[in-house]
């Protein structure tokens, strides 16, 4: 979840443990006592929110996020609005890891914030009970891994891994070139398309050209990064693997509400995707 207009003295990132490096990205915190307006863009990959304070507000779903939020892979951006009295922990995962975790298709939050509350696992309730219930902050990163390895270690089967280590080959080549068919993918994996396809979409989400197109969008952020006049859209369009400028700038557009170039009168383009802020 990126902050379009994030203020970077509100935030705090953590690197996970060792043994759970390959399957969370990291984990952040965002205090804030001040209105929130900001936009946010499809990063490619799950996570789970707990609100300490008020949830916010995401006027494209018409809701509040739920207090203990599970937010699935999204294919739009969207705002986010709060008055104040913001505190939130958040747990980035690997794209293709949630499972593990919640025992259940990651196709079901498939652009949706789906309350915690409302899945029957009661070792999830558990575990936002403990956080709501403490005032440390870095001890509620460790209660969070704590919960975390302990789940892993139940649910971490000899099929589970192999299946996480063909979707890690997968987005190892996705993330080289967004514009791997589907079918070299399914190659990559050692799977017929029609298993990788299904497999992909239980694990991370979305079926696999719909998160290409994440992808493809992150590493234009990335490479917006560095952007100068001396660099075209036309040459960002072809690293990305977009067939041309006019694909480059609707697509873009799409995922962030902005074409690349107004993007950066507006913030200062950063991929959650591509970068590690920990």
């Amino acid at each position: 979840m990126y902050f379009c207009t994030m203020l970077q003295e509100n935030f705090k990132f953590y690197k996970p443990c060792k043994e759970l490096q390959p399957y969370v990205r990291y984990y952040w915190v965002f205090k804030s006592n001040q209105p929130l307006n900001t936009l946010t863009f499809p990063i490619g990959c799950p996570q789970i929110i707990f609100h300490k304070q008020m949830p916010l507000y995401i006027p494209e779903l018409g809701t509040n996020q739920p207090k203990l939020a599970i937010s699935g892979q999204v294919n739009y951006p969207s705002h986010l609005y709060a008055d104040g009295n913001v505190e939130m922990i958040v747990v980035v995962f690997q794209p293709y890891v949630l499972k593990a975790f919640l025992d259940l298709p990651v196709s079901l939050f498939h652009n949706q914030e789906v309350s915690g509350y409302d899945l029957e696992n009661k070792y999830l309730k558990q575990l936002a009970a403990q956080i709501f219930d403490c005032e440390n902050t870095d001890l509620c990163i460790s209660i969070i891994e704590q919960w975390l390895l302990s789940q892993i270690a139940d649910a971490l089967t000899l099929k589970t891994a192999y299946d996480f280590k063909r979707m890690a080959a997968a987005m190892k080549q996705l993330f080289i070139m967004p514009s791997t068919s589907v079918t070299e993918l399914a190659s990559a994996t050692c799977l017929s398309k029609k298993h990788f396809e299904r497999l992909f979409n239980e694990l991370v989400g979305a079926n696999p050209k719909e998160y290409a197109r994440v992808v493809r969008f992150q590493k234009s952020l990335k490479l917006l990064q560095h952007y100068s006049e001396d660099t075209s859209l036309a040459q960002l369009a072809c690293q990305c693997g977009y067939a041309d400028q006019s694909h480059f700038i609707r697509e873009f557009r799409r995922f962030s509400g902005y074409t690349p170039l107004s993007l950066l009168n507006v913030c200062k383009p950063y991929s959650d995707l591509f970068n590690n802020p920990t």
